[in-house]
C-alpha cells in the first residue's frame, strides 16, 4: 500500500519513511505543502499522513484542498498542536484522525490499520482460498504451511489479494508498490511475480495469480495440492 508523508522535519520524515517501508509500505515523502499537495492530487494513495506546521502551504490547507477535489483518501494529522480546538479544528477540516507529536510508532501504525481498515472495509486478515495474509503480523500462510517473503514481496502479494478478480495493470502495481523515487520499469514486476509463484507452488497453492497478456496480473481462486 501506499502512504504519503507531508513532514518538514527531515528526521521524523526520515524515521516515518524507514519505519513504514520496514512495515512493508511504498512511503512518498514531500517536505513542504505545496509538493506535498501536488504528489495528492496527482497520485493515488492509500493513506496520507501531514503535519499541521509546514512550509509553503499548511497542513490544514492541504487537508481541504484534497478534499475539494473529492478525494475519500484517510488523512492523519501529525503535529504539537493538541489543544482541544486545534484538534476539533483540523478534524472538521478532513482529516479522519489526529496524533501528537511525540508519538510512539507502534500508537501510530495502530492508527494506521484503523484508518485503511475502516477505508476499505477489511480486517487484519486477507486472503483468497486456503492462502492467508496477516495485515498486522505479516505473516502469509497455504493452509497451516507458512510462507516465508521479502518485504517488497508480501507488499506484492497483499496488493494483488486486495484486488483480487480484478486485473491489475503493471502501472497499477507499480504505482501502489513502489514508491515515486522508483524508476518506471516494469519488468521488475514480473522479476517479483515469478518469485511469488515459486514460493506459493512450493507450499502448495498453484494457480493463484495469473498473467493478463498486454495488462498485468489478476489473482484467482487457488488450487490445492493434495498431499
Amino acid at each position: 500500500m501506499r502512504l504519503l508523508v507531508i513532514e518538514d522535519e527531515a528526521g521524523i520524515a526520515r524515521f516515518l519513511k524507514e519505519g513504514l517501508e520496514e512495515e512493508c509500505f511504498a512511503v512518498d515523502v514531500a517536505s513542504d505543502g505545496k509538493t506535498g499537495l501536488a504528489l495528492a492530487l496527482t497520485n493515488e494513495y492509500d493513506l496520507i499522513m501531514v503535519d499541521w506546521m509546514i512550509p509553503a502551504i499548511s497542513g490544514i490547507e492541504v487537508c481541504r484542498q484534497v478534499r475539494k477535489s473529492g478525494s475519500e483518501v484517510p488523512i492523519l494529522f501529525l503535529t504539537a498542536r493538541d489543544a482541544v480546538e486545534d484538534v476539533v479544528f483540523g478534524l472538521d477540516s478532513g482529516a479522519d484522525d489526529y496524533i501528537k507529536k511525540p508519538f510512539e510508532f507502534e500508537e501510530l501504525l495502530a492508527r494506521i490499520r484503523v484508518q485503511l481498515r475502516s477505508s476499505k472495509q477489511e480486517e487484519g486478515a486477507i486472503g483468497v482460498g486456503a492462502l492467508t495474509i496477516s495485515t498486522v503480523t505479516h505473516q502469509v500462510f497455504c493452509g497451516s504451511v507458512e510462507i516465508m517473503l521479502t518485504p517488497k514481496e508480501f507488499a506484492l502479494l497483499e496488493y494483488l489479494v486486495r484486488n483480487k478478480e480484478r486485473a491489475c495493470s503493471r502501472s497499477r502495481i507499480i504505482e501502489h508498490v513502489w514508491d515515486m523515487n522508483f524508476y518506471s520499469d516494469t519488468a521488475v514486476i514480473d522479476v517479483y511475480i515469478n518469485f511469488l509463484r515459486k514460493k506459493l507452488e512450493q507450499a502448495g497453492c498453484r494457480n493463484v495469480i495469473h498473467t493478463i497478456r498486454g495488462v498485468g496480473y489478476i489473482v484467482r481462486e487457488p488450487q490445492i495440492d493434495q498431499k
